[in-house]
């Protein structure tokens, strides 16, 4: 097993007389047995970059590393690299035995019963044992993304690439895909890439997250601390569902003004903004509470536009002025428990906890305040 080290890799495309930069300036060290899930909106280069690591794109510019080996010029069946692809690319003709050990047959020098050896291993491992002497025709969806997977594990490799891998699942096959995933990962130890667009993947699957934007990498770091300390408006929006609600605010002393809200700030979180005071403040859905009276500044008298129950929890869209129409109305969204009753049109009381709130600079985006992890976790334990 190996670390793996991008350097500042960039790629560029000609579109006609257009440069377009599909990957800027990436750096990231994924550590031995790591598994880092890549996740960003379409378009935002996580698959490029993963081709880049497979050798299937070119570098424009900067270094990938496996170990001590830059492998920038290295052919991609020579990079000691496996990868999963969202199609799962079998071939028809072969069955999953063939399908599994055509790579092994390819590649190395081992011989026959050896190779036969790793596939059984590899299909009891995904419990597809009795499948090896189907055609993939004759596979469901989940059956033949474990295929795909074998074909990958038998290599014994020293990375895992997977391109989205889920994306053509069933929902209830997706979750269960996820865990079988999981669990593989830990049980190999193999350092993994995973890209997808689905945060919910990344939320669940990843040691670490990278979040990709227009080909730039917003932050790096445990889903954890993307969803609770985000480095920027754009990780704040793009984790969560639903999303944070954002309003832009002017700092006038201590005080945030919107424009149907103010709201008081601590001089804690006064000192955290320095001179800054184009600011947007933002909040997630699951920390607002609704209460029986108001009695502070951070709690607002509002009105319940619509209501979408969940089961376990309702998600409430609310709006500071009763006589706005929901197209001009500034929505406060709110998730709350399923059990509490509200309806179209009732007047509420939301408490915005102070401790809850993101601060980010309205001009760059750069977040600068965050809701602590450890408030998070407080909040839980006390509730």
């Amino acid at each position: 097993m190996a670390t793996l080290e991008l350097d500042s890799i960039t790629k560029t495309f000609q579109d006609g007389n257009e440069e377009v930069v599909a990957v800027d300036d990436i750096s990231m060290s994924i550590d031995d047995g790591e598994f880092l899930v890549v996740v960003g909106p379409s378009g935002c280069g996580k698959s490029t970059t993963l081709r880049m690591i497979a050798g299937l794109e070119t570098i424009t510019s900067g270094t990938i590393a496996l170990g001590d080996r830059v492998i920038n010029d290295v052919k991609s069946q020579d990079r000691d690299i496996a990868m999963v692809f969202q199609s799962y690319a079998l071939y028809p003709h072969m069955s999953v035995q063939e399908n599994m050990s055509f790579g092994l047959e390819e590649s190395t020098d081992l011989p026959d019963d050896e190779i036969a050896r790793m596939v059984t291993e590899t299909g009891e491992m995904l419990g597809i044992s009795p499948l090896l002497d189907r055609k993939p025709s004759d596979l469901s969806g989940g059956q033949q993304q474990r295929v795909a997977l074998g074909r990958a594990i038998v290599r014994d490799p020293e990375v895992f690439l997977m391109d989205e891998p889920l994306s053509n699942l069933d929902a209830k096959l997706r979750a269960e895909m996820r865990t079988e995933l999981q669990r593989l990962q830990n049980d190999l130890g193999v350092t993994t890439v995973y890209v997808t667009h689905d945060q919910t993947e990344a939320m669940t699957m990843g040691d670490r997250i990278a979040i990709l934007d227009g080909g730039e990498l917003q932050q790096i770091a445990s889903p954890l601390k993307c969803y609770h300390e985000p480095a920027n408006q754009f990780v704040a929006s793009f984790l969560g569902e639903p999303s944070m609600n954002f309003f832009d605010v002017s700092l006038d002393g201590d005080r945030l003004h919107a424009d149907a809200f103010e709201y008081p700030l601590s001089d804690e979180v006064r000192a955290s903004l320095g001179e800054t005071t184009d600011l947007v403040m933002g909040v997630r859905p699951e920390a607002i509470e609704l209460v029986e009276t108001q009695t502070d500044a951070h709690e607002f008298e509002m009105t319940v536009d619509v209501v979408e129950p969940m089961g376990d929890e309702n998600t409430v869209y609310l709006h500071f002025d009763p006589d706005a129409t929901p197209e001009g109305a500034e929505p406060l969204v709110a998730t709350i428990d399923g059990f509490t009753r509200v309806s179209e049109g009732d007047t509420v009381i939301a408490h915005v906890p102070e401790d809850a709130i993101h601060l980010f600079d309205r001009v760059t985006g750069e977040a600068l305040h965050n809701r602590s992890m450890e408030d998070a976790a407080d909040q839980v334990d006390l509730g």
